[in-house]
């Protein structure tokens, strides 16, 4: 672990330039095309090894790619070759009167360790973002998904071998061992700049617990959609169906179905039974169980907390907007929270007060998206309260630094 975050380190100290950087994305992504039968064999294997651990259908479902899929990662990888370099752009500049001249310059953050699970596409997209940022990565993979998440380092450590940059600003640490993770948070501090968690709850909570290493992350994806007293009725249904059953495995699903209580006589059958039609389980308040002529299961406190990841919703009935906000703030995540309405003001009022890193009007949470925001990918969603905050993508993979020029001022 000490030589792998060693290699890394030494890999800073290259500096790549863009027409480089752009070279080997796209090389990258021509040798996965080349190498698809492959890729696609590995999978396989990771496939029918988490079926006979076990795992639960919507992880293995995290797990798969197919020919799809990874024509979506390649055109991932293409699409943050064509984005503009994030590094060594001056962000701001100005001249004091005290005779100097300040520019704030964008640099790379240094070596980003990322742990993850499932999601073998996060290893080719983690890697594209921060190659094209400057910064070496130390890539360790969930023990399901070893084979690709392998085969995809591999291939992209070929691509810099090709355009004669040094591979090691990508490494995939090769073994099932769950003590390397131990390793990276709490003894390769003089390695490795930052730690990013991607996968599930325990996961990021134990790299919150023990990191020595600032963290980029979020614990859960607790995401609301709040219907207001104002909301158009088509929009609300298509919208809440979208937020919560396009996908229910991400963290950008929504958990919880908040309702202004002037709307729910009318609102909550035609919204809740296109949800149930699907096989949602729905938890619902006291008031709500007056109206919905569905199945509902009585929502308990923890209820409010639950982040399912699953066709099963919280929702609950508030008397108005600021009911609304304090129950985001109190149980949210800070991840991803919608309001649907046709009120600017009310909208407006939702926007500036939820603590929300992403807030959203009349939008599916489902948007909650590097890709989707036109960063060409994510690293992760990050819910802290510094930044970076939302979807980090290149232009959050970058710190920066002050440079000062000037005709030989000294301080009085």
């Amino acid at each position: 672990m000490n030589l792998i975050g060693a290699k890394a380190r030494k890999a800073c100290e290259h500096k790549v330039n863009t027409i480089v950087k752009n070279k080997v994305l796209n090389k990258y992504a021509q040798l996965l095309e080349k190498e698809k039968k492959l890729i696609l064999k590995q999978n396989l294997k990771d496939i029918d090894y988490a079926k006979k651990i076990g795992l639960k259908d919507n992880l293995v479902k995290r797990l798969l790619i197919n020919e799809t899929k990874l024509k979506d990662i390649q055109n991932s990888i293409i699409k943050i070759s064509k984005l503009k370099d994030p590094i060594n752009n001056t962000l701001e500049k100005w001249k004091r009167s005290n005779g100097l001249n300040i520019s704030k310059v964008s640099i790379p953050i240094g070596v980003i360790g990322v742990i993850y699970e499932s999601r073998p596409n996060v290893t080719s997209d983690v890697a594209s973002l921060c190659f094209k940022s400057g910064n070496p990565v130390i890539l360790k993979g969930g023990s399901e998904a070893i084979n690709t998440n392998r085969i995809l380092a591999k291939i992209f450590r070929k691509a810099l071998k090709i355009n004669k940059v040094d591979e090691n600003f990508i490494q995939f640490i090769d073994t099932k061992q769950r003590r390397v993770v131990d390793i990276m948070l709490s003894d390769m501090k003089k390695y490795i700049d930052v730690i990013i968690p991607r996968g599930g709850k325990n996961l990021v909570k134990r790299v919150q617990e023990l990191s020595k290493v600032p963290i980029i992350g979020h614990l859960e994806g607790l995401c609301h959609t709040y219907v207001d007293k104002d909301a158009n009725l088509n929009m609300a249904k298509k919208v809440v169906y979208n937020a919560k059953l396009r996908n229910t495995s991400i963290c950008g699903a929504t958990e919880t179905i908040l309702i202004h209580k002037k709307v729910v006589k009318n609102f909550c059958n035609p919204i809740l039974s296109k949800l149930e039609n699907k096989n949602c389980k729905i938890y619902g308040d006291r008031f709500l169980k007056k109206y919905f002529k569905g199945k509902i299961f009585p929502a308990k406190e923890k209820n409010w907390s639950t982040e399912y990841l699953a066709p099963a919703v919280s929702v609950k009935t508030v008397n108005n907007l600021d009911e609304a906000i304090d129950h985001i703030n109190k149980y949210g995540t800070m991840h991803t929270d919608s309001i649907i309405t046709s009120n600017k003001k009310t909208a407006k009022s939702f926007l500036r007060n939820v603590k929300s890193s992403i807030a959203m009007h009349n939008t599916s949470t489902q948007f909650a998206d590097g890709g989707e925001f036109g960063f060409g990918g994510e690293v992760g969603i990050s819910t802290n309260t510094l930044p970076p905050r939302g979807p980090v993508g290149l232009n959050q993979l970058v710190s920066y630094k002050y440079e000062i020029t000037s005709s030989g001022k000294i301080r009085k």
